[in-house]
């Protein structure tokens, strides 16, 4: 079915008008809506603002005031990459401020079928500016419904604002990540704090030490003009960890000096300590010409970061208590490159001059954040079509249910359809319950819409969760399409699509009432099934230069107003599904026969249909045509052959050929038998 919708899509590609720009199908160039000043002025107030694009590689904007950051745009198309269920891109621009909070939200563009004709821009607008002022450090959350400080979504618009709300929310977590304005997840344990002396910090690994005596310098020196000279004591006695958990800073410094270490650092920068006695001194003296700490680095993979003097802070004495004497008590400030959470080493070098240059060797320490001062990271929140799937469970549950009953009786039809009372109240319950339950109350109406956006996904890039974000739509596509290659296109069109089961209860209704039924000539009949084929080539064409116009175009189904809002829709929508309704009282299904272009869509694919579940006699369209004249949509021709583009799979003609009593056949059958018994 795929490939044959490909080429479906390709031939429709080389037929459809190129003249305009528009007919470019790669969302990848489909370029982000771009902020403009009076926009950020609307979002963030005041005047005299200035919007700059990141730098290159960096997805977003900044605004600034007089120089100073105020704020970042993000577009959801370029950073989330959101995609409507309309298979185009969805971009709204998100604004967050330096507390972590979204400060407003534009709605740029969007394709969606609900948003474009059933809900006004004055919904979407208030819909969308509702993430004004939430908070980014609450927990993540992806649901639908209930969550605090997130708008409500728009019913009957579920998805579309679902997949809004979702790019909102990935936004403006990335851009304030991106700008160290948000922690990434995971990350140090800052607020924990336990009392403790020298030795449980050690015991604990909450500092790494290293030892480097007398006798290994001088042997690594050697030759130096100013030797160094064997024998006991420590050449270097240091330790170094971070400080950042307060079970060690608060320790170590006492709770003054670590508020103020700790109060001086920036976005996603951390505090190391270095504490050593011996011989050689971690700092030395030259720091104070160059301002750079040359004798001591940090390194961790590719990055070797060296102290500069904006970076240090001299302690005097340790506040701990059983701490050993030292000599010295540095703080280093460890800019955002050094990842915290990953091993890093600290080295530290020792030089001497030699009669011909220098002597010098590098004593380093590992370390690594112990798992007790560790957060763990939450887990990303699920797609957003899990947590669809998990809030409409139940409506999943009735689906499948009703998926499994149509089987049942698809698979059963000969038992069935030898038992005419059976099969017409089998047949009138099931489509009843199409109508009200699947219909009105699940919303689980089909349409030429999507077929749309599947031909395009197809073409610019195939993703399920476009289409996974629809879990009852989900299911029905997905059991039409198998069906269709066993059943033919009627699997859907006679017994899941609530308008067609609204057409047929409502001529059943009229036929009991007495209302005459026009009869349409065969040639007539057949000629006005060109109708319904060129409105669906009409649709899918004009999507490939504006999917806006298609959609447009596609109000020809009456689907949205009918079924999925329920005639609460201007007047001229709620007149035409009312004159479609009309003619079905004298022609039944109407719509479905001439003018239906998801009907006509499923058609094609459906032509591969595998197995020939409806059974014809030989006397079929030559001895008896009964069947024919009592085919409500038309489907069996002259020669009482079944045409699969036309069948709804409403089972009546195989009632009439195993009904004794009615089947000209079986009762001419019937007839010989009984004079031949007599």
């Amino acid at each position: 079915m795929r490939f044959l919708a490909t080429l479906i899509a390709c031939v429709i590609t080389l037929a459809a008008p190129c003249s305009g720009a528009g007919l470019d199908l790669s969302t990848d160039k489909i370029e982000p809506a771009i902020p403009d000043v009076s926009m950020a002025e609307g979002i963030f107030g005041g005047t005299d603002l200035s919007v700059e694009r990141d730098e290159a590689g960096v997805p977003g904007w900044t605004v600034r005031r007089d120089g100073a950051v105020i704020g970042h745009i993000g577009s959801t198309w370029e950073i989330a990459g959101s995609v409507g269920y309309s298979g185009r891109p969805l971009d709204v621009l998100v604004a967050i401020a330096p507390d972590a909070r979204i400060t407003g939200a534009r709605l740029m563009q969007h394709n969606e079928p609900v948003l474009t004709l059933g809900i006004s821009d004055e919904d979407i607008a208030a819909y969308v500016n509702g993430f004004e002022g939430y908070d980014l450090t609450q927990p993540r959350d992806v649901a639908l419904a209930n969550t605090p400080g997130l708008p409500d979504v728009i019913s009957r618009a579920t998805v579309s604002t679902g997949v809004i709300r979702d790019g909102i929310l990935r936004t403006a977590r990335t851009l304030a990540i991106g700008r160290g304005i948000l922690a990434e997840a995971g990350g140090i344990d800052r607020l924990a704090y336990a009392p403790g002396d020298w030795q449980t910090l050690i015991a604990s690994r909450s500092l790494s030490e290293m030892r480097i005596d007398m006798n290994e310098a001088a042997e690594k020196l050697a030759g130096a003009k100013v030797p160094v000279t064997p024998g006991p004591g420590d050449f270097l006695h240091l330790w170094t960890g971070l400080i950042d958990p307060p079970t060690v800073g608060q320790n170590l410094l006492g709770q003054q000096g670590y508020t103020a270490a700790i109060g001086s650092l920036g976005p996603g920068e951390t505090m190391l300590i270095v504490i050593s006695s011996g011989l050689h001194s971690h700092r030395g003296t030259d720091w104070r010409r160059t301002g750079r700490f040359d004798r001591i680095a940090i390194v961790q993979g590719a990055a070797r970061v060296t102290p500069g003097e904006d970076s240090y802070r001299m302690v005097k004495k340790l506040a701990i208590g059983g701490a050993p004497e030292v000599k010295e008590i540095s703080l280093f400030r460890l800019p955002s490159e050094i990842d915290p959470m990953q091993s890093f080493r600290v080295e530290v070098t020792a030089a001497r001059p030699t009669e011909t240059g220098e002597v010098a060797f590098t004593m380093s320490v590992d370390y690594r954040l112990p798992d007790a001062y560790r957060v763990a990271a939450p887990p990303d929140p699920a797609p957003l079509w899990r947590e669809i799937w998990k809030e409409k469970r139940a409506a999943t549950g009735i689906v499948a249910a009703m998926l499994a009953v149509l089987t049942l009786i698809l698979f059963a039809q000969e038992w069935i359809t030898r038992r005419p009372k059976l099969w017409l109240l089998g047949r009138v319950g099931f489509l009843s319950t199409t109508l009200f339950v699947l219909g009105w109350g699940l919303n689980g109406q089909l349409s030429v819409v999507q077929v749309v956006a599947f031909l395009h996904s197809l073409l610019t890039g195939f993703r399920w969760e476009t289409f996974l974000i629809e879990p009852v739509i989900f299911l029905l596509w997905s059991f039409t399409a198998l069906g269709m290659l066993f059943w033919g296109r009627g699997v859907y069109c006679g017994w899941l699509c609530p308008f067609g089961a609204l057409q047929e209860l409502t001529n059943l209704a009229a036929r009991r009432l007495g209302v005459k039924q026009i009869a349409v000539p065969q040639a007539v009949h057949e000629r006005l099934w060109v109708i319904k084929y060129t409105l669906f080539v009409g649709i899918l064409a004009l999507s490939f230069y504006s999917m806006h116009d298609a959609l447009v175009l596609a109000e020809a189904e009456p689907f949205k107003t009918a079924i999925s809002l329920r005639m609460i829709r201007a007047w001229p929508y709620v007149l035409y599904v009312l004159i479609l309704i009309g003619a079905g009282l004298f022609i039944e299904r109407f719509f479905c026969r001439y003018l239906c272009p998801l009907g006509a869509g499923i058609a094609i694919p459906a032509k591969l249909k595998i197995f020939d579940w409806l059974k014809r006699r030989p006397q079929c369209g030559r001895e008896c045509r009964l069947c024919e004249t009592k085919c409500t949509v038309g489907a069996i021709d002259p020669l009482g052959r079944i045409n699969a583009n036309e069948c709804v799979l409403c089972l009546r003609c195989q009632v009439i050929m195993n009904d004794n009593a009615v089947c000209p056949v079986l009762k001419r059958r019937a007839r010989a038998a009984t004079e031949a018994t007599t």
